[in-house]
């Protein structure tokens, strides 16, 4: 899958404002292999390959992109953001990085280089001090700019549209397999725009009390919670909502539980404004959870940052002081899982902004009951 290819402008700001941060942390050169960062810098997604691919940008002077040669043809130029420079079979790419970032001191390196490009790298920088490019370019990727909240609003509502469908009971339930209805919501998910399929969790019943759970051939019964998480990526940014559905009268458990969800997510929401930390949006969501009695089962984080990656930072969690800038997109998605019997989760991806948070997904936050 390609990367959104932008006007030029968009990246030489981009490098301008990474260049500023590489001399607020006194970095000579950031080094970016695969990933997102590298995209988010040049336009250019590389593909994970044993070839290796690198772009190099220094403090002073022009960036330069090492990439294999049989690969150079997928690069889309971007004249004075990048030089491209290729490598043939017989070159050691890693030494052709080295002398790029030759008398560099300090270097920031992507958190998803591949350990192996950075074995074959260090004895080409002796000496060299390696921190990881978050400190530089995370800062930048978390304030989206009104272009990258559109597309994250795009991605939003098309997932919106397979709630909507599965809140009113479009979406056969009983009688499938969790497996066959995430293949389901997988097709709908590239049927509405997304060009990828990231996740599409179905977890009925008492496996719905594992928040991660991979959907199998549990059939789906009347009369339970149903689960659903899924997003993909549309146009290079990411979409992820959850929505639970009850195949059947809610039973009364279940109903109190659900409003104590809902009223932790309305109090997250409330919480995450410009200036707010991101632990303080957590504790609203946790603080209403557990004065109902449901703490010791909201056992994750309240959220995490989505753009180009579909978990980046912000991470809206405990000891996370970080403030709330307009432009950082979120998900708030509090959760109650009780074991053995039952699990539920509401999630909207946010973005905060100078009037507040602004949520990204509008489909109905109600459990709603389907027809068995």
């Amino acid at each position: 899958m390609s990367a959104p290819t932008l006007d030029t402008s968009v990246y030489l700001d981009r490098m301008d404002r990474v260049r500023a941060a590489m001399a607020e942390h006194d970095i000579d050169t950031v080094l970016l292999s695969v990933g997102q960062d590298m995209p988010y810098l040049s336009g250019y997604l590389a593909m994970p390959l044993e070839r290796l691919t690198m772009l190099v940008v220094p403090r002073e002077g022009e960036a330069t992109m090492v990439v294999p040669g049989l690969e150079a043809a997928r690069v889309v130029e971007q004249p004075g953001v990048f030089e491209l420079r290729p490598w043939s079979e017989t070159e050691d790419p890693s030494a052709i990085v080295g002398e790029l970032a030759a008398g560099s001191k300090r270097v920031a390196i992507g958190d998803q280089m591949w350990a192996r490009f950075l074995v074959e790298l260090l004895p080409h920088l002796p000496g060299t001090v390696f921190e990881r490019s978050v400190d530089v370019v995370g800062a930048l990727r978390m304030r989206k700019d009104q272009a990258e909240i559109d597309a994250l609003a795009a991605a939003g509502a098309a997932v919106d549209r397979i709630a909507g469908e599965l809140q009113r009971g479009e979406i056969p339930l009983v009688g499938r397999t969790e497996a066959e209805v995430s293949n389901h919501l997988g097709r709908r998910i590239v049927e509405e725009g997304h060009q990828k399929v990231n996740f599409a969790i179905v977890a009925a019943g008492e496996n719905a009390s594992s928040p991660h759970h991979h959907p199998g051939d549990r059939v789906i019964r009347e009369n339970e919670i149903v689960l659903t998480d899924f997003g993909g990526t549309m146009n290079g940014y990411c979409s992820d909502t959850t929505r639970c559905v009850f195949t059947g009268e809610i039973a009364s458990d279940v109903a109190e539980a659900y409003g104590v969800l809902h009223e932790a997510q309305q109090a997250a929401t409330a919480a995450a404004v410009v200036g707010a930390a991101c632990q303080d949006v957590d504790r609203a969501a946790r603080s209403v959870i557990a004065d109902a009695g449901f703490g010791e089962y909201f056992i994750h984080r309240t959220g995490h940052g989505i753009g180009l990656e579909a978990h980046e930072d912000p991470y809206i969690v405990e000891g996370n002081e970080l403030p709330l800038e307009a432009g950082h997109a979120f998900s708030i998605e509090p959760g109650i899982y009780v074991p053995g019997k039952w699990g539920m989760r509401l999630e909207d991806i946010a973005v905060a902004t100078d009037d507040g948070c602004r949520p990204l997904n509008n489909s109905d936050r109600n459990l709603i009951s389907v027809d068995a």
